[in-house]
């Protein structure tokens, strides 16, 4: 594939809304990429804390996730969040799951009309049991040609060192896939374009909860062959929910899918998967999420991943033990034989 001019597609202005690790990664990755191709680009930045915003547009660091790693000089930042959309032409989504419809709702009319908005988030809402490409249709009345979802094994912080990467951007539309592509391809993280949305979407969205379960085995002292079994047993339950609701299973071999799990399951960079050790030493979901400095999806998703597979006859025991943990009916003690707990049956079902 020949990907397009990045000076013929390149937007003025691109929003990020989310300052966190990922969100100020993929601003770098933006701005590293704008300013190898010489496209005179402004990256802006939407922190909810004033002091962040700050440092990014007087220091070019966000050291409150990143430490001291410098942010190209075409990255800014401002907390006024219809300001930060005003006439962007690519809003970059890297909010929490559970309130991106309602940050949705505060910019809506605000961008350009013909905006392309990128998802970076791996969340299911619940209530609704919406991909956040869903969400993003349905807030803004935008068609699939606008819409964009990264996703990967995008660990920020090695990413945001330069260590290669690679990655996935997934549109029902082929040239808006190539055009977000194209404006986040530099020496370090390589996009590759992918038409499976669902597929995608779904792999990011339980790679967390299954990033949990391996978090779990990791809080009960059990070793790399119990880590392994919920690994690939977690990854049939992915292949036969992304059956079910109309996703390529293919995709799941791919870097949204195998490479993502890999990534998130054997990293201590990875936020579910150190959710997951806390919840396996005992500590509550509540007391969980005091200690977590990030918003770990999974412990968002679970319970919605699990109603939607019931909604279309989709075993899924691994995200079901995960769910049970995390409202305190199930203990920790006893989830090492519940983990794998199936009628003896082919691998293949």
């Amino acid at each position: 594939m020949t990907l397009p001019d990045p000076g013929l597609i390149a937007p003025r202005r691109i929003a990020v809304l989310g300052a966190g690790s990922w969100g100020t990664t993929f601003a770098k990755i933006l701005g590293d990429s704008a300013e190898a191709s010489s496209v005179p680009t402004q990256i802006v930045l939407w922190a909810r804390r004033d002091e962040v915003a700050e440092e990014i547009r007087t220091q070019h660091t966000n050291s409150t996730y990143l430490g001291q790693l410098p942010l190209p000089q075409n990255v800014t930042a401002q907390t006024d969040l219809t300001e930060v959309v005003t006439e962007a032409e690519v809003v970059v989504l890297a909010v929490p799951a559970q309130s991106l419809r309602e940050h949705l709702r505060t910019i809506r009319g605000a961008t350009a009309e013909d905006a392309v908005f990128v998802s970076l988030i791996k969340g299911l809402e619940r209530g609704t049991y919406m991909r956040m490409s869903e969400v993003i249709a349905e807030e803004l009345a935008v068609s699939p040609a606008q819409i964009a979802v990264v996703s990967g094994p995008n660990l920020a912080m090695e990413i945001a060192r330069g260590e290669p990467t690679a990655s996935v951007v997934a549109s029902a539309d082929e040239s808006t896939a190539e055009r977000i592509t194209a404006m986040c391809s530099t020496g370090y993280f390589r996009p590759y374009t992918n038409g499976d949305v669902i597929g995608v979407e779904l792999a990011g969205i339980v790679k967390n909860v299954i990033a949990l379960a391996v978090g779990f085995c990791d809080g009960q002292d059990l070793g790399d062959n119990s880590k392994a079994s919920v690994i690939t047993r977690g990854l049939a339950e992915t292949r036969r929910l992304t059956a079910a609701l109309g996703g390529e299973v293919e995709t799941l071999a791919g870097l949204a899918g195998l490479g993502d799990v890999v990534a998130t399951c054997a990293s201590p960079l990875s936020r579910n998967r150190s959710a997951g050790r806390l919840l396996g030493t005992g500590l509550t979901a509540e007391q969980t999420a005091q200690e977590m400095t990030q918003t770990a999806e999974g412990m968002k998703s679970a319970s919605a991943v699990v109603d939607l597979a019931r909604r279309h006859g989709v075993e899924m025991p691994i995200a079901e033990a995960v769910v049970a943990v995390l409202d305190g009916a199930l203990p920790v003690e006893r989830l090492a034989k519940l983990l794998l707990a199936r009628d003896l049956k082919s691998e293949g079902k």
